[in-house]
């Protein structure tokens, strides 16, 4: 067992110091134990009067924000509620986008866009969102984020034109980059290290899989016996009830916040280098496979240099200028954090390179229809939700070492599978084998990460901490699918047999190994009950004081 300290890489040191009630998850009734280091000027002495007993009473027992666990079930469900229909306004557009452009008309060129502009928005926007959050609370940002997806969404649905649509799609990305990292700082705030923590966080990364794949039913459903509009007043009239449920049990920590942050405020420079690099390196990564003259095109050339410049000039703000950082660097001074966050880009690549180039094997090259396509999806579905819900339940059991490793080895057999695959392989024997592997890749790591980052950080910096886990899901994919569409792309001009998508396959399984020797030098220990950063910070200082 490593050691309990920040610094050791414990899976988790601690995120919040938000006292709790018991309920049927905890230990036997101890309905009047308080935590002694709610407040945040406790002192170190304090801290060493917490039994390891009572440690683990507070990690199970129902946060005091939550008058009933009825209230604390409709606050979960609003977090991951929002957090599928994330997904379902990613994976089932692109079922609907053949429709829809013929529909509206939409110029082949401008096909991708569509589809793109959300997550490029939404990736370039989550560390200024979540810097807000961290300023003036995750109620206001959270709420917001939800709202604005809802008319975003429902104005998406009535789009006249494709120039209409784009501008719906791209304002709408705004919503997620504001709901997004605010979930996991509600989630890291609220709840203590503990088995409660490990299963809100299992069962919100849960439906993340389950998002994507009712995009995918629904889309195809729509567009088939319906219109590809009621896709969007669906999506439009789910996240209304998100918001109104939101509105209701979301705990209000504006005033808390403001009162214990307010010396925090906005790095406006660091936006200004931060964003628009993002936006523009971002653009000609993704664009540039399918260019006219692919990365050799003048404004592809132009808007990779500039996006460059960007975010050179955004490293020097960040660490030489800015006073209070966008994204501190003191955010990575936890051990292992830097390895983690190049190991989860990775990981997360290879689930991007697999969602579209698996969808290409399928229906190209071993004749699936679009509803078959669906169908073949469903153990990755499926096995994303056994996989987060049983893990909610054992993370305190089991070492995050090695679960970050079984989760590097499967995303690298699932694209392997696809890379091997002969011209009369079945489904049984690769394609189910994969998606499997697939879900045990991203799922296992993404909840493992949650919380250990959140667990590693302070209550200050917990917006932050949400925006940096989101931004890597949606730059990783965005990064290695378009040096996979580049890879491809050039192996198309020189080989021409028709195959050439193997070699994303084979890009993507190298970036696998990459995360499993990564992940393997990475020393973290269970999720179990531990005190929160905060409160091993003023232990320390106690100890400090008294020595």
């Amino acid at each position: 067992m490593p050691p309990t300290s920040p610094s050791s890489g414990t899976l988790n040191p601690g995120a919040s110091a938000t006292p709790t009630h018991t309920d049927a998850h905890g230990p036997p009734p101890t309905s009047d134990l308080k935590d002694p280091l709610r407040d945040l000027e406790s002192s170190g002495p304090e801290c060493d009067s917490l039994t390891d007993l009572e440690i683990e009473r507070l990690g199970r027992q129902r946060p005091d924000v939550f008058s009933s666990t009825l209230k604390e079930v409709f606050f979960c469900s609003s977090l991951v509620i929002s957090f599928l229909m994330s997904e379902y306004f990613i994976s089932g557009f692109n079922i609907i986008l053949p429709d829809l452009s013929r529909a509206l008309d939409i110029p082949p060129g401008s096909q991708t866009w569509p589809a793109s502009v959300f997550s490029l928005v939404t990736a370039s926007f989550l560390l200024p969102l979540g810097r807000l959050a961290d300023m003036y609370g995750a109620y206001p940002i959270f709420n917001f984020g939800l709202v604005w997806f809802f008319a975003w969404s429902l104005i998406a649905g009535f789009s006249t034109n494709y120039q209409m649509l784009i501008a719906a799609r791209a304002l709408g990305g705004l919503g997620p980059a504001a709901f997004l990292p605010t979930s996991i700082m509600l989630i890291g705030k609220i709840y203590r290290p503990g088995p409660r923590k490990n299963i809100v966080f299992g069962l919100w990364s849960a439906f993340a899989p389950v998002g994507f794949y009712i995009g995918i039913i629904i889309g195809g459903a729509t567009t088939q016996l319906l219109t590809w509009r009621v896709y969007f007043w669906i999506g439009a009239g789910i996240m209304a009830v998100v918001s109104a449920a939101a509105f209701m049990t979301v705990p209000n920590d504006m005033a808390a916040t403001r009162k214990e942050n307010a010396h925090i405020t906005m790095d406006w420079w660091g936006v200004a280098t931060i964003v628009p690099g993002l936006v523009m390196l971002t653009f000609a990564i993704t664009d540039g496979a399918h260019a006219e003259n692919g990365f050799a095109t003048p404004y592809i050339i132009a808007t990779c240099v500039c996006g460059v410049v960007f975010l050179a000039a955004a490293v020097y703000v960040e660490g030489w200028v800015a006073k209070q950082p966008l994204l501190p660097f003191d955010l990575f001074q936890a051990k292992y954090m830097k390895r983690l966050t190049v190991g989860l880009f990775f990981i997360y690549g290879i689930f991007g390179i697999f969602l579209f180039y698996a969808s290409v094997h399928i229906a190209n090259f071993m004749g699936a229809s679009a509803l078959t396509t669906a169908v073949w999806f469903t153990p990755m579905a499926a096995g994303g939700l056994i996989l987060a819900c049983v893990g909610g339940f054992t993370l305190h059991l089991l070492p995050g070492r090695v679960l970050l490793i079984i989760s590097g080895l499967g995303s690298m057999t699932c694209v392997l599978l696809f890379a091997v695959i002969p011209d009369d392989g079945g489904y049984w024997a690769f394609v189910f084998p994969s998606m499997v592997c697939a879900t045990i890749g991203v799922d296992v790591s993404f909840l493992v990460s949650n919380i250990f980052i959140t667990t590693n950080v302070p209550r200050h910096r917990q917006g932050i901490a949400g925006a940096l886990i989101n931004s890597l899901i949606f730059l990783g994919i965005s990064f290695c699918l378009g040096l996979a569409d580049l890879a491809v792309s050039e192996s198309e001009k020189r080989v021409g047999d028709g195959k050439q998508h193997k070699v994303a396959f084979w890009l993507a399984t190298a970036c696998g190994a990459a995360a499993v020797l990564i992940f393997s030098t990475i020393k973290i220990g269970k999720a179990k009950s531990e005190l929160t950063a905060d409160e091993k910070a003023r232990r320390a200082r106690g100890i400090g004081e008294v020595e």
